[in-house]
This record gives structure tokens, sequence and C-alpha cells, in this order.
């Protein structure tokens, strides 16, 4: 028996997670051919990307509201998200007016804008990316009004949008929770909103995931594919969303 690697594991707990809500890590360690602690170690990781829950003696389906917090999020596989940042970043121009919205892969594009970018006015509702943006004196950075929450360390609200609607972008450059070919999909429905704001004002928008968010399906869709201009990521989607991508026109951008 071939014993599948980490990835191909992980992608199988989640497969089954789609087809029964609840799966124990003794079956899933005699399938696999591996240990019981390898499989708890497999569930600890999804677990900590919010793709599922723990629960005795196994796992269980994430709810589809559901997700960890930014401080927790921009712990996570900080070298792929690094990555795609400096990837994204390579699309922006001097002098463009940007959106970007909150999220840890945003975050990392903020960073990696500071070190590379030059003459940009950025509006973002997102105090991470402001404050990374703001390394860079060249930059115009505009801070979306709004209802301050805590655990994304950004705003959200009414007034948040209303405030985005008032300007037009060269670029949006979104994050989400999950990404599927009926379109983007994300569990914050503050952030949903947000994003759909970002998207219409822009020319452009180009969204930033990597590959643990392909077909994550979760409660709400902010947008379908065919509103994307591309997709900047750490790996090929998987086939059939690869495909979704193709007839959308997406670009598919590999960091």
């Amino acid at each position: 028996m071939t014993r599948l690697r980490k990835r191909d594991r992980q992608e199988q707990i989640l497969l089954e997670l789609r087809q029964h809500p609840h799966v124990r890590t003794s079956d899933l360690a005699l399938r696999f051919g591996v240990s019981t602690e390898t499989v708890r170690r497999d569930v600890e990781a999804l677990s900590g990307k919010g793709l599922l829950r723990r629960a005795y003696g196994g796992a269980a389906a994430a709810p589809m509201g559901a997700q960890p917090p930014f401080g927790e999020r921009d712990l996570a596989r900080i070298d792929e998200r690094a990555r795609i940042g400096r990837s994204a970043a390579e699309l922006v121009r001097p002098g463009e007016v940007l959106m970007i919205d909150a999220g840890s892969t945003t975050h990392q594009l903020a960073l990696g804008l500071a070190e590379r970018g030059r003459d940009l006015t950025i509006l973002t509702n997102s105090l991470a990316v402001a404050t990374a943006l703001g390394r860079n004196k060249t930059f115009h950075i505009v801070l979306c009004p709004g209802d301050f929450m805590g655990p994304e360390a950004a705003v959200y609200g009414p007034e948040t949008l209303d405030f985005l609607s008032r300007y037009n972008a060269n670029r949006a450059f979104i994050g989400s929770s999950g990404l599927t070919a009926k379109g983007i999909t994300d569990a914050n429905l503050a952030a949903v909103a947000v994003k759909r704001t970002m998207i219409r004002q822009a020319r452009g928008t180009f969204l930033l995931v990597d590959h643990s968010k392909f077909d994550v399906e979760l409660v709400a869709t902010v947008e379908p594919l065919s509103m994307l201009q591309g997709v900047v990521t750490d790996m090929q989607p998987p086939f059939l969303l690869r495909e979704a991508l193709h007839r959308a026109n997406v670009r598919i951008k590999l960091a």
C-alpha cells in the first residue's frame, strides 16, 4: 500500500467530512496506513485553519459560518502567504490606486508593497494592512471609518461601505476563506460586504488565497469567479476548479 503524503491525507479527510458529519481517527489511520497520532496531527492542522472541528475520537465538519480570528490565521502558512504577497505586489505599478481588504494574506501583500511599491494611494479597512504599508513614505494610506471588529483587526459596517463607494481604484486585492467553482466564499458576513464593494469600485480584482482554501465552501458566496481578473496562489488548483477559472477567463498567477 502506497502511503499518502500529508497534503493528500488532509484532502481525503476533508473529502470524507463532506460526505459524513463525523470521522473517527482510528478509521482514518487504518485507511491511510499510518498511526493514529499522525492522523491527530492532520486533524489539529486542519482545525487550526478552521477547516474542521476536533471532536471526541476524531473530527467533525466545520460550521460554514466559522473561521479562526485574524491573529491565528496570520501565524499559519506564513511562507506560502509571504510568497503570494510578494507575487501579488509585482502586479502593481507606481501611481496606482488600490483597495486592500482585511486578511492574513492581504497583510503579506501589504508587507511586500511596503518593500517595493512607490507612489501608491491605498484604501483599506484593515489596521494591520495600514500599519504595514506605513513603512513606505511614498504611500498615501486612507483608512476606512467604521465599526472596529477586534478579532479581525479591521473596521466594517455601513460607514465603511459608504466610504468605499465614493472612491474608484485601479485594482482591488482581497482574500477569502474559500474558493470554489461557484465563486469566492467567506464566513464573515461583514467582510463579504466589504469585498463586494471593493470589487465593484475597482477596474480589476485579484484574489489572494493559498491552496488550503481550494474547494472550501462557506456560508456566503462573495461573487462568482467571473468578477475576478486573477487569482494569486501558491499551487495549481484542483482540475475542476482550475477549469472553472479558465472558463471564467480568470488568470492564475503562481507564487
